[in-house]
């Protein structure tokens, strides 16, 4: 506890004097987007990040705790489709004037909803595409398009991304995602404080298996 504080997952502006990067999760007004606590954006809003998500596609945005989202970082959802199995994919049916009906589900390309793990860092400017599937703790590089799905702790970048290198072994890699430190309570998180941001991986994984045993 810092200043006799605790860290609240319900206040928007967790830096005092700076608007400029919020809590998404108190923020979130449409019901078909879902944040964790803690995950953050450097912007002063969200919603505007999540584009073409639209009701009566039943996709949603899910995105767990603790993430990181830096400025530009834009969530592409299904609405953005068009239909590709015709001549056409112009979007006759959403526009005044032509006599069209709506294409049916089967003939649209929809992906089902976008997954965001938990401690995911999102670089600048990335691009996440519909139905993508990212894992716990991975990164995305800025000005990333990722269209396919990321595994945990996999470092990806480029457009298209491309997995780049895998963050920790596979001992290790498992042991993360057994502990899940995210799901923990704060008081339990502020005391793991030093081991999750210790650089020496071997002690790290050493005392993670003492602290699962």
């Amino acid at each position: 506890m810092r200043d006799g504080k605790l860290p609240n997952p319900g206040m928007i502006h967790p830096i005092a004097g700076y608007n400029n990067e919020i809590y998404v999760k108190p923020t979130i007004k449409n019901p078909n987007i879902i944040v964790g606590d803690f995950t953050y954006i450097a912007d002063s809003e969200f919603e505007s990040h999540v584009t073409h998500l639209y009701s009566w596609n039943g996709d949603k945005l899910i995105i767990g705790k603790f993430c990181q989202i830096a400025a530009g970082v834009e969530f592409v959802m299904n609405g953005a489709n068009h239909q590709m199995n015709a001549v056409t994919t112009f979007p006759f049916y959403t526009l005044e004037g032509w006599d069209a009906e709506a294409p049916a589900a089967s003939d649209m390309p929809l992906k089902g909803d976008t997954v965001i793990g938990n401690d995911v860092w999102i670089g600048q400017n990335a691009v996440i595409l519909p139905g993508v599937h990212i894992g716990d703790g991975a990164i995305l590089g800025a000005s990333s398009v990722v269209g396919s799905n990321v595994e945990p702790y996999t470092i990806a970048a480029g457009n298209p991304a491309k997995p780049i290198r895998r963050r920790f072994d596979d001992e290790m890699i498992d042991l993360l995602l057994k502990f899940r430190w995210w799901d923990k309570d704060i008081a339990e998180i502020n005391s793991l404080i030093p081991l999750l941001t210790s650089s020496d991986i071997e002690k790290v994984k050493s005392e993670i298996k003492r602290l699962m045993k």
